[in-house]
């Protein structure tokens, strides 16, 4: 194999002659020989974007040369269709290697007589172009979930009209409580995802303000001042975000907290997911509503069919929220002016993004195909001794209690027929309508 000779200052190293990266990638690749994650793809892009927006700031300044800086623009929006590393998402160096090897890509594709650190870098450091793209690749992240939160969201309200005229026995502590419909178990649901689709569009705001143009340790050091108020002007018009340099740099590049607050609103999202899932697995158990068959269930037992899609969905908000806490244990291990831990913070936290949203997507298709089992419904909730509740208001408790006690002597296991003979027809029609039970309270 054909080799090239490149140097840094520990020394000569000998890379592959068409490696598109050069020899500080090729000692990360060495020293993280980790298997598992890379690095994001979508982290990869934002920095490519932060390249680009520096160059532009520094052409318009006339700190580079308009050669040089047009090369590494093209190059930037060339490697965004394909924004491939090959390094671990753990690599030691608060992101050091994947800055560099962004930085060799760049400057090789760009040739010019690029150089990686003295161009593509100039008046940068890892430790402010690494958390600005993080934070760059998370808002994308983040309105690419909302919307399918908002699609989710939809799924369950359509049910809550289907099934609104489903009269149904509720259940608290696994036990039978007092009557409602199936269509208000799904509404809320509803109301659940819709809350996550608010937290989630509004947290963006949460990553907006960077800290880029604050070099080392938000101090700015080697940046022409020129440069930094320029450079996230830059940054905003590429992306179209609305990003904002931080008021104090030095806290922007030594504090991660923005991010745990983030993930604090995934971890949320994914509480959701599971407690609904779980809910949805009990109603089809009960036979109150009936999932979908998508494969089947078993390798000895003919025809077991599984709830395999709400089992996945509930397996990715396991992972979300461990994820939850590998973003909460990085940012509080930061030390002084840096965060040495942010590229498994990056990681976990754009994974649960990512995670979050194939859910969302897996769950809402899976939503659109389930069915009420009326008949089913019906039957327990005619069968239920809870729906005398509903009567309180006309009967009194202790009538109640005298009605729930003599059907239980007698053996029956049709409870509504029984309030019919005892309290007629006209007001066991009434009260256990959907429209009464769901109307907020008696009049």
């Amino acid at each position: 194999m054909s080799t090239r000779t490149e140097h840094d200052f520990l020394g000569e190293k000998e890379i592959p002659a068409d490696a598109a990266w050069g020899i500080h990638t090729a000692r990360a690749l060495e020293n993280f020989p980790i298997p598992g994650p890379t690095v994001p793809a979508s982290l990869i892009r934002a920095m490519l974007e932060v390249k680009k927006a520096c160059a532009l700031a520094n052409k318009e300044l006339g700190l580079m040369n308009a050669a040089k800086a047009d090369a590494i623009i093209i190059a930037c929006e060339r490697l965004a269709s394909n924004p491939e590393c090959p390094l671990s998402a753990l690599q030691g160096g608060a992101g050091t290697s994947t800055n560099l090897y962004v930085n060799e890509v760049i400057a090789k594709l760009a040739q010019a007589d690029v150089h990686p650190i003295q161009d593509v870098n100039l008046h940068q450091s890892t430790n402010d172009v690494y958390p600005t793209a993080v934070k760059v690749a998370a808002i994308f992240g983040l309105r690419d979930l909302a919307e399918r939160v908002e699609a989710l969201q939809g799924a369950f309200q359509r049910l809550e009209n289907t099934f609104a005229g489903v009269p149904t026995i509720g259940r608290t502590e696994l036990a039978e409580a007092v009557p409602l419909t199936l269509g208000a178990e799904f509404g809320a649901f509803a109301e659940a995802f819709a809350r996550d689709r608010w937290r989630v569009f509004k947290c963006e705001e949460r990553l907006r303000v960077v800290n880029l143009g604050g070099t080392a340790v938000g101090t700015g050091l080697t940046a022409p001042r020129s440069y930094i108020f320029l450079v996230t002007d830059k940054l905003r018009e590429i992306t179209g975000l609305g990003l904002a340099r931080g008021e104090n740099l030095i806290d922007q590049t030594a504090n991660a907290d923005a991010f745990v607050e983030v993930s604090g609103i995934l971890k949320a999202c994914a509480a959701n997911l599971l407690k609904i899932c779980g809910d949805l697995r009990l109603l089809h158990m009960l036979g109150k509503i009936k999932l979908p068959a998508v494969q089947a269930g078993s390798s000895i037992m003919p025809g077991k069919v599984n709830p395999v899609i709400l089992e996945s969905v509930m397996q990715i908000g396991i992972k979300v929220q461990a994820n939850d806490f590998i973003v909460t244990e990085c940012a509080s291990r930061g030390s002084l002016q840096i965060n040495e831990f942010m590229p498994l913070l990056a990681s976990a936290l754009l994974e649960s993004m990512e995670l979050l949203g194939a859910a969302c997507g897996m769950l809402a298709e899976h939503a659109g195909k389930i069915t009420a089992d009326e008949a089913e419904c019906e039957r327990q909730f005619n069968g239920s001794v809870e729906i005398v509740t509903a009567f309180l208001p006309t009967i009194g408790y202790d009538e109640s209690t005298r009605l729930v006690e003599a059907f239980k002597r007698g053996g029956r296991t049709d409870f509504k027929t029984y309030l019919v003979e005892e309290l007629g027809e006209e007001l066991v029609a009434k009260t256990l309508s959907p429209q009464n039970l769901m109307a907020l309270g008696h009049r």
